[in-house]
């Protein structure tokens, strides 16, 4: 049988990997296809196709957009993007700049707890456009600031702590809208951790088309309950780890393998759309 993992992070936001060590990671466990999903941007894909198509493994571009509705935080994953669309890169673009300048606040935070951060130190490590709380902390960490991750999460970054800064998000249905725009299929991620289960169906007239079953942090019951959620509202079904690298303890690639029927639906729901 032929699997696939299709929520993975790169260097390109807040995973470790660079795309070539993603694919080699991929191959070693024996995927035959992956998806790039980095938070808010595409900066990867090219990398990963090329790496890709060198070992013979499909390859679907991809990213995770941060968005809300009705106040609920949800992630929408766009696959199959044109990653070369104009009004799709001037929109993430902005988000961009909303992510950088989070950055700057929540060192600005750190810095009045008489943290002695630079935000520059911070983008010097991320060194990509998409940076993230993930970045934060491992700049507390390689200037020996803090002593791990966890700490550094834990005192200063998760909700609620002293240097947690809100983000601000596009709505839902104008995810889903860009996504669809840059000829892409719109998936919601990871609904068993966001509790988004009320909203889905609003998703759904907007033009939702898809639903991530399969995910590291859904128990077997969750993603038994979304898959009966794919089948009531005729979703297509995805699922992926969510790998981040070393940035979260242990790589995460190959322990969610979607079975590769359901990459056939997908490249038949997308060349229906085009």
């Amino acid at each position: 049988m032929k699997f696939a993992d299709l929520h993975l992070h790169t260097q390109f936001s807040d995973g470790t990997f660079t795309p070539e060590e993603l694919v080699l990671q991929a191959q070693k466990n024996g995927l035959s296809c992956i998806a790039l999903t980095d938070h808010d941007t595409v900066e990867g894909c090219a990398r990963a196709a090329t790496a890709c198509e060198a070992v013979k493994m499909d390859f679907i571009t991809g990213a995770e957009l941060t968005a809300e509705h009705e106040d609920i935080e949800v992630h929408i994953l766009g696959y199959f993007l044109d990653i070369n669309d104009a009004k799709f890169l001037a929109r993430i673009a902005q988000f961009q700049t909303v992510r950088q300048n989070r950055i700057r606040e929540m060192v600005a935070a750190l810095n009045r707890l008489g943290i002695q951060l630079r935000a520059e130190a911070v983008f010097e490590l991320a060194n990509c456009r998409s940076p993230g709380r993930p970045h934060v902390a491992r700049a507390l960490v390689k200037e020996k600031l803090i002593g791990s991750l966890d700490e550094a999460f834990d005192r200063y970054l998760k909700k609620g702590r002293p240097a947690w800064v809100p983000k601000s998000k596009m709505s839902a249905l104008e995810a889903v809208d860009l996504i669809h725009g840059a000829g892409g299929l719109a998936v919601i991620a990871h609904p068993g951790l966001n509790r988004t289960d009320d909203i889905i169906p609003q998703l759904v007239s907007a033009g939702m088309d898809g639903i991530e079953c399969f995910h590291t942090k859904h128990s077997t019951v969750m993603s038994e309950r979304y898959l009966e959620y794919a089948d009531k509202y005729r979703l297509l079904v995805t699922g992926g780890s969510d790998c981040h690298g070393y940035s979260k303890a242990r790589p995460l690639i190959g322990t969610v393998r979607l079975p590769y029927d359901h990459i056939e639906k997908l490249k038949a729901a997308h060349a229906k759309r085009k």
